[in-house]
């Protein structure tokens, strides 16, 4: 018999080229709080090394990391490791994996030119609204400075969604 309930969502990590612009980024212009300053984690025989060699196997050497989190205390792990490199393109939406993350703003005009004035792109020419002229749900694409695909919301997911969406 298994226990089948819905799971809390606690953290997601994101890699960087530079760390400690992401969370110059992520903490101004998203407002996440700093919780871990930039660390160095080596490879080594420590409890922390050692579950990052079960991760990433044998060779990794180092990295550096920060904590940050959400209003809603949902973790953020930025990670910059030494072989770092950009992809071409990182929307390659039809690749299994996670392509981007949401983030809810009730302004969701104001935070996307926050993300353009901060160095990110707007993906979308303008926000899009679900029901037009019927509700004020609205979204869009953007990049991080980086390179990661972020989607804003304007409204909870169970309110865009509950209503059927599309």
């Amino acid at each position: 018999m298994s226990n089948v309930y819905p799971r809390n969502f606690s953290h997601i990590g994101i890699s960087v080229p530079d760390l400690d612009k992401a969370v110059e980024f992520y903490t101004q212009v998203m407002g996440w709080y700093l919780i871990m300053k930039p660390t160095e984690i080596v490879e080594d025989d420590s409890a922390i090394g050692e579950m990052c060699s079960d991760v990433f196997g044998a060779g990794w050497g180092s990295f550096r990391i920060a904590h940050l989190s959400t209003g809603d205390r949902i973790g953020v792990e930025l990670f910059q490791f030494k072989n770092q490199s950009n992809p071409k393109d990182n929307f390659e939406y039809w690749k299994t994996g996670v392509f981007h993350f949401c983030v809810q703003d009730p302004n969701l005009e104001d935070l996307a030119e926050r993300i353009v004035a901060a160095g990110g792109k707007q993906r979308m020419s303008k926000p899009r609204y679900y029901y037009p002229g019927e509700k004020p749900y609205r979204m869009i694409y953007m990049e991080d400075p980086f390179g990661n695909i972020v989607e804003i919301y304007s409204h909870s997911y169970e309110l865009v969604y509950g209503a059927g969406a599309y």
